[in-house]
């Protein structure tokens, strides 16, 4: 009667005609073993059908073949908005073309990222990528010190030296008003993102920096609170509408929240882009869907997912990032909505 027990290391070693040592270099990825006894293992795992033991793996490489994402953000935020799909998608194909697996967490609140800290600390993964942080979360710091590899989405606001992957969001807001003024439009409004981001308050700075080589006075009624949701787009143009009736032109710094501008405008009966011009940024797959299609700033978010794995893949093989930090270019897509 044929056993069903599961295949072991001295099974596999048999059946290759090889020491057990010379499979565990196999499995291992040692170069020290002949391209004869290695294909004899490969073929010996197959026919066995053998799965290494992960635990005892570790317990040799002192890696775990494994990279935590972090995404301080909600889940309705990170299902609900096609930005992060993008850069996880980017993330994945990176690591699976190296051989490590995925391990994403999301860490919102400051307890859960208390909660998050020593399992990240505990040697569980080889390196974390962290996606959305805000103010001066502690989390980058601490992981740092301990030596484990980092990579940001997006530049630190306390200037905490980590290699980090970024668009050029404060010329992207740049080219976007730019293309306003030149469009004749003078009261050109903003939705802001978060200011305790750096992303939030590059894209602001762009905007402000436009206006002044522009000549056009700054009005504070323009300016206007965002998170980068559509429910906060919607929120903020229905305040900029009551305030400044006369807005010719909104940059809202996140795709979502021009489309609850676009909303908010029809509420009003505002005409987009005849009474109204209205520019978004990331480029999302709705964009060129909407009615009318949305003029926006595109950024690579798949390719700043692919960046940042790179460089962490690096760290951790042991590599000096090169280079530490990755700005990607932006370009302005113009469509009917401006």
């Amino acid at each position: 009667m044929e056993s069903s027990a599961a295949p072991t290391l001295d099974m596999v070693a048999a059946r290759a005609g090889v020491g057990r040592g010379t499979v565990s270099r196999v499995i291992n990825g040692s170069s020290q073993v002949s391209q004869r006894a290695r294909e004899a293992v490969n073929r010996a795992i197959a026919e066995l059908g053998y799965v290494p033991n992960q635990a005892a793996r570790t317990l040799v490489t002192r890696r775990t073949d494994t990279v935590a994402l972090v995404i301080s953000e909600s889940a309705d935020r990170l299902w609900g908005e096609p930005y992060f799909a993008g850069v996880i998608r980017g993330i994945s194909k990176q690591l699976d073309e190296a051989g490590l697996r995925l391990m994403l967490t999301m860490a919102s609140s400051r307890q859960e990222r208390e909660r998050l800290e020593p399992y990240l600390l505990g040697k569980h993964v080889d390196g974390a990528l962290l996606i959305s942080l805000h103010g001066d979360d502690p989390m980058p710091a601490h992981l740092r010190d301990s030596g484990l590899p980092i990579v940001l989405c997006g530049a630190p606001v306390t200037g905490l030296e980590v290699p980090y992957v970024d668009s050029d969001n404060r010329g992207g807001a740049r080219e976007a008003v730019r293309y306003l003024v030149a469009q004749g439009r003078t009261r050109i409004a903003t939705i802001t993102g978060p200011q305790d981001m750096s992303v939030g308050r590059d894209r602001l700075a762009g905007y402000r920096e436009t206006l002044r080589t522009a000549g056009i006075a700054e009005d504070p009624a323009l300016i206007v609170a965002g998170d980068f949701s559509e429910a906060s787009g919607l929120a903020a143009t229905r305040e900029l509408l009551d305030a400044v009736p006369d807005v010719d032109a909104v940059f809202a710094a996140s795709d979502p929240m021009a489309f609850g501008a676009i909303r908010a405008l029809r509420e009003r009966d505002r005409r987009v882009p005849e009474d109204v011009a209205v520019i978004g940024f990331d480029d999302s797959t709705m964009a060129g869907h909407m009615v009318p299609a949305l003029t926006t700033v595109h950024q690579p978010v798949e390719a700043m997912g692919r960046e940042m794995a790179r460089l962490l893949v690096a760290a951790i093989r042991g590599g000096p990032p090169d280079p530490p930090t990755t700005i990607l270019p932006t370009r302005l897509v113009v469509r009917a909505s401006a």
